[in-house]
């Protein structure tokens, strides 16, 4: 068990979803977000921080021997808001485990983003090589380079989990491909804190999908089984989504939409 798990991002989709499920594999849980996050519960502490004021990331990491980093910028945006949040924050967030008294390992929400222009006919496993959709992608793909890096030179062990669309239901037909259920995410997590010896993997975040795209196998020793299936909600997915044409970016590249999104200006 960890003795203090800290969730960033805590007050958002996920991340809520982590605050929820993860309690039991931490003694103490510290939440940080730049706001949102309510009251505490007895096992919780709140720490208020923005992942660009390095001083107040190496507070927040200090102790902390569980690190799952959903913060920063979850979407295609402007530049600015991307390097604040994705590059500036990442460098501060493994400083910070650098210098901290204790060692953490650390679960990083990476993306599919970072391999988007892939097309949906390729199968990847971790040697592929990415080819990032946006500038949130390819802050993703730094993120990686920070904790390989970080890895390689000072022993931070870190999960470079590519999530592909994590909600309680698959919503498009894209989904049924890239759909990772709640339980198959807590369930991953929680393994990446169990194994002995993580390193730092890269591992597609996506349930045991027919029509999944992606290929785990050089992970196979997290021990991570997902049970659930996003073939179970094709009849409905059908039914409620309009299929895209064969053209069209979300039956062609991994990444979907995202692959059709401009730089954004103000």
């Amino acid at each position: 068990m960890l003795k203090k798990l800290l969730i960033t991002g805590a007050n958002g989709n996920l991340g809520a979803v982590c605050r929820e499920r993860l309690a039991p594999i931490a003694e103490s849980v510290r939440l940080s977000a730049r706001k949102g996050l309510g009251e505490a519960a007895p096992h919780e502490e709140i720490v208020y921080c923005d992942l660009s004021d390095k001083d107040a990331v190496e507070a927040l990491v200090d102790g902390c021997d569980g690190i799952v980093h959903m913060g920063g910028q979850a979407t295609e945006a402007k530049w600015e808001t991307i390097r604040s949040a994705n590059i500036d924050g990442m460098f501060n967030l493994y400083e910070a485990a650098r210098k901290s008294s204790v060692t953490p390992r650390i679960v990083f929400a990476s993306s599919n983003h970072a391999i988007g222009y892939h097309k949906q006919t390729d199968r990847l496993d971790a040697k592929s090589p990415t080819r990032p959709d946006g500038l949130y992608g390819v802050s993703k793909v730094f993120g990686e380079a920070m904790a390989s890096m970080y890895h390689d030179k000072f022993g931070i062990e870190t999960a470079c989990v590519r999530i592909g669309s994590c909600f309680p239901e698959p919503r498009n037909h894209r989904m049924l491909s890239t759909w990772m259920s709640y339980d198959d995410f807590i369930l991953m997590i929680e393994r990446i804190f169990m194994v002995p010896k993580l390193g730092c993997p890269i591992i597609y975040g996506a349930s045991a999908n027919d029509a999944s795209w992606w290929d785990n196998r050089e992970v196979a020793y997290i021990g991570w089984q997902p049970k659930d299936n996003a073939e179970a909600y094709r009849a409905k997915v059908d039914a409620e989504a309009e299929r895209p044409g064969l053209d069209d970016v979300n039956a062609v590249y991994h990444g979907g939409a995202f692959c059709a999104d401009g730089i954004h200006e103000d």
